[in-house]
C-alpha cells in the first residue's frame, strides 16, 4: 500500500515537473520580436512613367505624387479640400480677406485694442482662487 502511494506521488511529481519545464522556455510566442503595426505603410504599385527623361528622386525623399503617411491619413479622415458652397463664398466675399499675418499682429504689444468695460477688466484682473466663496447674483426682473 505504501509502495503504491510512493509510485503515485512520484508520477504526480514527474508530471508536474514536466508541465513546469514546458513553461520556462522564454522564447515561444510571447518573447518574439513583432513588427510595429503603426509604422507599416502601404506601397503604391509600380508605374512606368510616360516620360523617360525624368530624373530619379533623391534617396529617402517622399514620392511627389503621394505625400507622406500623415497627409494620406488626413485626406482619408477629412476628405481633402472641398469646394465651397455659394453661401460660404458669398459670406467670405462680404467679410473681406484677412491679413495672412493676423495672428502675429494680434499678439504684438503695439496693437491697439478696444476697451470692453470695467466688468471685463475686473474679471481679467481678479486674483486666482479655489472658488470656495464664489457666488452668482441673478438680477430680479
Amino acid at each position: 500500500m505504501a509502495q503504491m502511494r510512493n509510485i503515485r506521488t512520484l508520477i504526480v511529481l514527474a508530471g508536474a515537473g514536466a508541465m513546469l519545464a514546458a513553461c520556462g522556455g522564454g522564447g515561444g510566442i510571447l518573447g518574439r520580436e513583432r513588427p510595429d503595426e503603426f509604422a507599416v505603410q502601404r506601397q503604391a504599385p509600380l508605374v512606368v512613367p510616360p516620360d523617360f527623361n525624368l530624373v530619379p528622386p533623391a534617396p529617402g525623399a517622399p514620392r511627389p505624387a503621394e505625400g507622406t503617411a500623415a497627409e494620406q491619413a488626413l485626406d482619408a479622415l477629412f476628405g481633402g479640400p472641398a469646394p465651397r458652397s455659394q453661401v460660404e463664398t458669398s459670406a467670405l466675399d462680404r467679410a473681406g480677406a484677412a491679413d495672412p499675418g493676423i495672428r502675429s499682429t494680434v499678439g504684438d504689444p503695439g496693437t491697439n485694442t478696444v476697451a470692453k468695460g470695467s466688468v471685463t477688466r475686473d474679471i481679467v484682473a481678479a486674483p486666482e482662487g479655489d472658488g470656495q466663496f464664489a457666488q452668482a447674483v441673478i438680477p430680479a426682473g
